[in-house]
C-alpha cells in the first residue's frame, strides 16, 4: 500500500512539474492581453460623434415667370371717308381771265383721326341727290401729293377753279345747284350748294382741282 501511494505522489509530481516546465516555455502575453490595461471609455470621442441630421431646406413650388401687362398698340388711322366730313368752299381767292378760283374745305367732323391724301372729285350736279352735269374736274399736278392726318375739327383744302361756261360758245348751258364732292379714296359723295351753269354736252372741261394741303 505505501508502495502504491509512493507511486502515485510521484506521478502527481511528475504531471505538475510538467504542466509548470509547458507554461514556462509558452508565449508570455502581450500587454493588450494583459488584464492590467486600463479599461476602455464606453463614451465616444467628439470626433466619432455621428452627425445630427441636418434637415432638408423646404422646397418653394415653382412659379410661372409674371410679364408685365403690355399695351395694345394703337389703331392705325384711317382714310376719311365721307361719312365723317364736312365739304365747304371759300370763293374769295378771286378770278382772272373768265375763271373762279376757290377753295375746297374738307373738315374731319368724327370722332377719331383720319388721312386724306390726293385728290378729290369734282363735278357740278343737278341737285344734291342728282348725277353730275358734263366732265369732271381734270387733276392740277403742280401741287404735289402728300399725306395729312386730320385729328377730329381739323381741315385740309384742295383748289378749284371753274371756268365760266360763257366762254365756250358750243357749250349747251344747263343749270347745275352746286358740287359733288368724292374724297380722295371714297364713293360716297358729299354736296356743296354753290350754283352754276354747266355744259352738259361731253369735251368742254369748265373744271380743275389740286390735291389736298394742310390748312
Amino acid at each position: 500500500m505505501w508502495t502504491q501511494r509512493i507511486k502515485t505522489g510521484l506521478v502527481t509530481t511528475t504531471a505538475a512539474a510538467s504542466l509548470l516546465l509547458l507554461a514556462a516555455c509558452g508565449p508570455s502575453p502581450s500587454p493588450a492581453d494583459s488584464s492590467s490595461a486600463p479599461p476602455t471609455s464606453s463614451t465616444p470621442s467628439p470626433s466619432s460623434t455621428s452627425a445630427s441630421p441636418t434637415p432638408s431646406a423646404t422646397t418653394t413650388p415653382s412659379q410661372p415667370p409674371t410679364t408685365a401687362p403690355t399695351s395694345a398698340p394703337p389703331a392705325a388711322v384711317g382714310q376719311c371717308k365721307a361719312d365723317s366730313l364736312t365739304a365747304t368752299t371759300d370763293s374769295t381767292g378771286g378770278g382772272a381771265a373768265g375763271s373762279v378760283y376757290e377753295k375746297l374745305i374738307l373738315t374731319n367732323s368724327g370722332t377719331a383721326p383720319c388721312i386724306i391724301e390726293g385728290f378729290a372729285g369734282v363735278s357740278l350736279t343737278a341737285d344734291a341727290n342728282g348725277g353730275p352735269i358734263g366732265e369732271p374736274a381734270t387733276r392740277e399736278s403742280t401741287t404735289p401729293v402728300t399725306k395729312i392726318e386730320l385729328a377730329p375739327g381739323k381741315a385740309a383744302w384742295a383748289e378749284i377753279r371753274y371756268t365760266q361756261a360763257g366762254n365756250y360758245g358750243d357749250c349747251t348751258k344747263v343749270p347745275a345747284a352746286g358740287f359733288r364732292i368724292y374724297p380722295p379714296n371714297d364713293t360716297a359723295s358729299l354736296f356743296v350748294d354753290e350754283p352754276h351753269d354747266a355744259c352738259s354736252n361731253a369735251g368742254i372741261k369748265l373744271l380743275t382741282v389740286t390735291a389736298f394741303q394742310a390748312v
